[in-house]
């Protein structure tokens, strides 16, 4: 029998994507043969434990939102698979439950590239030695992906599981509770899914656009990947922008420019007050000479947590912004623990006091005071992202407290409202 001709499978294979255009290489709702050409085939069965290795070198970060490194969280599922007595095959999630209201990046993904994503999902289970899949994602992402899955007769294990659209509804642990009991409240955050998460095996949940890069690392390897970003932010990641023009969402180097991220989407940085980055967990920053790196020294780089850059105009009040920020985050609670039940409700009233010009200076007092008391005693971390976001606007927005506090605001015609 004449062994097959290697060399001509490889010259046949396309080429690797230059450059930051990547994830949506294969164009706009790209069907599995748009996907096949612009990446070529992948061998799913070739993959076992060593690709952990790879994806080590490879030093892709969650595109999540914690940006924890994506080869651990597998490392850790795969070694917790044979401690027990009774070693249980471990559960792999893709997580595309996007309840940050500012993010439209993993609906995008999943509507243009669900390929990708089912490839990397694939790769992490049979990394892991897995035994069932899941897409965990809103109603519109899951009724884009459905089709994809079934073309390929490998994915069709893959289980489709609705996420519902509330803002905790993305947190890992919430992923593991909707699919084990229909209601996406987030766990206890020591509990380690890796080790005990559904139904007690462990688990492992990854961002769907985290498995979508995992797609193409085990395409064309860790060089390929670290050929962009920086050696502390390889790859790309996706950002959704958003603020004065339309909404969209770019690819962008990691340790990418604030700065040119905003020109490229036709934003002047000169006209804003501030900008939101990392979504409602994240923080306002100004000026705008930062990097979007999950690494770097505070005053000079801004964690991009959900990929979320919201440029606020400068005519815009960023307390009161960031006051309506807080009452809805208060609205989102899980209710199952004090500090999110009474903490951020409580929070969100002295805000919005000060918003509206209430000319009492011990609000700001009172504020800290609560911010403290909350931070770092929720049953999850939805009270620590909200404190994080409140102390960042009462830092970047200091003049316009003072001035809240004397019933005038330095926007909206001058008068707190």
């Amino acid at each position: 029998m004449t062994p097959p001709d290697t060399s001509l499978a490889e010259a046949l294979r396309p080429q690797a994507p230059v450059g930051t255009y990547r994830l949506f290489a294969a164009g706009a709702h790209a069907g599995l043969q748009d996907h096949l050409e612009a990446f070529g085939p992948l061998d799913i069965e070739s993959i076992g434990p060593d690709f952990i290795r790879v994806l080590e070198a490879s030093g892709l970060t969650g595109r999540g939102g914690a940006s924890f490194a994506s080869w651990r969280k597998m490392a850790v599922t795969a070694e917790s698979r044979s401690a027990g007595i009774l070693p249980a095959r471990p559960v792999v999630i893709a997580n595309g439950a996007e309840g940050e209201p500012l993010s439209f990046k993993d609906r995008t993904l999943l509507a243009n590239a669900p390929h990708l994503v089912i490839d990397g999902l694939l790769v992490a289970n049979r990394a892991v030695a897995g035994s069932q899949m899941y897409l965990y994602a809103a109603s519109a992402s899951l009724d884009e992906a459905a089709p994809a899955i079934a073309e390929r007769p490998a994915a069709r294990r893959i289980r489709l599981v609705q996420a519902p659209e509330a803002f905790i509804a993305g947190e890992a642990s919430a992923a593991v509770n909707a699919i084990a009991t229909g209601a996406a409240r987030p766990l206890d955050k020591r509990r380690r899914l890796a080790e005990s998460g559904l139904k007690g095996r462990p688990t492992l949940v990854l961002n769907v656009e985290t498995l979508a890069h995992i797609g193409l690392i085990a395409r064309y390897g860790a060089d390929w990947f670290r050929s962009v970003g920086s050696p502390a932010d390889p790859g790309t990641r996706l950002v959704t922008v958003s603020g004065p023009g339309p909404a969209q969402v770019q690819e962008v180097a990691g340790n990418a420019a604030l700065g040119a991220i905003l020109r490229d989407a036709g934003i002047d940085a000169r006209s804003l007050s501030a900008v939101l980055v990392g979504g409602y967990h994240g923080r306002w920053v100004r000026p705008l000479d930062y990097r979007i790196s999950p690494a770097g020294p505070d005053g000079q780089t801004v964690r991009p947590g959900a990929g979320v850059i919201h440029a606020l105009p400068a005519d815009q009040c960023g307390l009161a912004a960031t006051a309506r920020i807080l009452s809805y985050l208060a609205g989102e609670s899980a209710q199952q623990c004090g500090p999110c039940m009474f903490g951020l409700p409580a929070m969100a009233g002295v805000l919005n006091r000060i918003a509206s010009g209430e000319p009492n200076p011990r609000l700001t007092g009172e504020l800290n005071r609560l911010g403290k008391l909350v931070y770092g005693r929720g049953a999850c971390h939805h009270p620590d992202g909200t404190v994080q976001l409140v102390s960042s606007a009462l830092d970047i927005f200091a003049d316009d407290v003072k001035a809240h506090l004397t019933g005038r605001c330095l926007r909206q015609g001058g008068r707190a409202a």
